[in-house]
């Protein structure tokens, strides 16, 4: 891809996303980076939202601010965006075929919205979504041209579009939707095609722009999860989340899954006979995020327990009753960035894309892409 911030600029901003960790419940880490999938429920409902675009190992946040921009620089004072330039398209692995295909930028942000955001949501956080994800995407492009994974056989990300796996395709989009298969796609190709020349950046680059599903009313500051600091990733106010369904669920699992589970994490993990000593609960993070937990005598990332689990998030109560471990969960995802369920609370509060993208994401400023000719 060429750009004016160039293929070595966007490898600084992105290069410490492998390896990417995907959170759900059949933790597999790849070796390098994929965008997240979301989590889709029957053909009879909305897709539900995506729990986390990714996982971002720690050094992302600092490399993504390590070098200058060698794009001519605009005085964002002046309310002028800085323009950058993409390629316009991107080359796609299908995980269930094996096979590489393109799309073009327009198609991908359609497809990637509609894959990750129910088309009921107000059109301003479909805006917002859009924008988020074309910005994470470029980044993920980027590192894959500059330091290749060969999983990705070439490719510039993956994905699964008959299973709703970070992209999908109008057809199946509307074999999901059938009678509402209409309506449904103008709402999301309305949203995407409105605001494809835009990306997030903060100082002329692009963002690591996490997103999730919903968070705990606060969200998260990313240094809590991968370390690292960014100013457009720490906790704002998110109140819109509270209100969305399935805010707080419980999640119950039984002892001898639990030791088995717990046991594999490493070998020096010892468990007594008490199950109630084998999970201590470490500090909380001022969003309400548990930041580390003991286990067996070993401390470990809460995020590691999460993943173990299958949690929906690290903000959580615990409780051990009847041989049964039971997780009060607020949330769901990391926490760092947008929050989607809150991205429609502001919108249907009156916020437009960009007032939205600016309270996630504070400091960090809309930027123009133009395709490459």
């Amino acid at each position: 891809m060429r750009q004016h911030f160039t293929g070595i600029l966007l490898f600084a901003i992105c290069a410490a996303l492998i390896p990417l960790i995907a959170i759900n419940p059949a933790f597999s880490p790849p070796q390098n980076l994929q965008i997240q999938p979301s989590q889709n429920s029957s053909s009879s409902a909305p897709p539900d939202l995506t729990q986390d675009n990714n996982e971002i190992p720690a050094n992302t946040i600092d490399h993504a601010q390590a070098e200058p921009s060698d794009t001519e620089p605009q005085n964002q004072d002046s309310g002028t965006a800085p323009v950058m330039e993409e390629s316009g398209s991107f080359s796609i692995l299908d995980e269930s075929s094996g096979k590489i295909f393109s799309v073009s930028s327009k198609d991908f942000i359609r497809g990637a919205l509609a894959a990750e955001m129910p088309p009921t949501f107000h059109p301003e956080a479909l805006k917002a979504q859009a924008v988020a994800a074309h910005t994470y995407a470029l980044c993920v492009q980027a590192l894959q041209q500059d330091s290749p994974d060969p999983s990705l056989k070439g490719a510039d990300l993956s994905a699964d579009p008959q299973n709703w796996k970070s992209y999908t395709t109008e057809k199946i989009f509307r074999q999901r939707y059938g009678n509402m298969a209409d309506a449904y796609w103008k709402a999301i190709t309305d949203a995407a095609d409105q605001v494809s020349d835009y990306i997030m950046v903060y100082e002329n680059h692009p963002i690591v722009a996490a997103y999730h599903s919903m968070n705990t009313g606060m969200t998260e500051d990313a240094a809590n999860v991968w370390t690292g600091n960014a100013p457009y990733l720490t906790p704002v106010e998110s109140r819109g989340d509270a209100l969305a369904p399935d805010f707080q669920v419980q999640q119950d699992f039984p002892a001898p899954e639990v030791k088995k589970a717990l046991e594999a994490l490493s070998p020096e993990v010892s468990l007594g006979d008490n199950p109630q000593d084998w999970i201590i609960l470490g500090q909380r993070s001022p969003s309400g995020y548990i930041l580390s937990v003991t286990i067996g005598g070993q401390e470990f990332p809460a995020k590691d327990l999460r993943t173990l689990l299958g949690l929906r998030s690290t903000s959580f109560l615990l409780n051990y009753a009847n041989d049964t471990f039971s997780f009060t969960v607020q949330g769901y995802g990391h926490g760092v960035g947008l929050s989607q369920y809150g991205a429609d609370w502001y919108a249907r509060q009156g916020m437009d894309f960009s007032e939205i993208l600016s309270h996630y994401y504070p400091t960090a400023k809309l930027g123009i892409v133009k395709e490459i000719s």
